[in-house]
């Protein structure tokens, strides 16, 4: 399975960098000189190598350069490309709070009391921060925000328990 560390917003200047947006708590482990990021084409399974040739920090963003892409033009090609791994290649995080996305996909989603809410299909990133997408027992999807306030309990045991504020699990 692959798991999203970042996604390429757009180019930065004349000769071919990339503005991406970090999507890993481990940005120092994974944007680094020499290291080879699988690119992948949104909505699509076409994908391309990139082997990182620099690396800079840039207003909150990465800006990097990599091996075959030395304009504007081709680094614009590449922009809303996400930046891959295999999750095979990872270990859990050792502090019990910390999941990766593939971690809680799957996942099964109940309120304090036990009610079944669904099982979480998808893990969104939003500028506004993290949405859980959970398929309902009917089949309708529902959004919720991965904010302690509403998501109370995460263990890979027990799955998730929620409790959210009025009217978040109304149609």
């Amino acid at each position: 399975m692959e798991l999203v560390i970042g996604r390429i917003a757009k180019s930065h200047g004349v000769h071919g960098e990339l503005v991406v947006e970090v999507r890993t708590d481990e940005p120092e482990d994974r944007f680094v000189v020499g290291a080879v990021l699988t690119a992948r084409a949104p909505r699509e399974r076409r994908t391309k190598p990139l082997v990182v040739r620099s690396v800079r920090e840039h207003s909150g963003r990465l800006l990097l350069t990599v091996d075959g892409v030395a304009d504007r033009t081709e680094s614009d090609a590449l922009r809303g490309w996400l930046l891959v791994i295999d999750s095979a290649t990872l270990t859990s995080p050792d502090d019990p709070d910390e999941f990766y996305d593939h971690e809680l996909e799957g996942m099964a989603v109940r309120l304090g009391d036990g009610t079944d809410i669904g099982t979480v299909k998808e893990v969104l990133h939003t500028g506004a921060g993290e949405l859980l997408s959970v398929k309902a027992p009917d089949g309708r999807e529902i959004l919720i925000p991965f904010v302690s306030a509403i998501v109370t309990s995460v263990t890979r045991a027990d799955g998730m328990v929620v409790d959210p504020p009025e009217g978040l699990l109304d149609l």
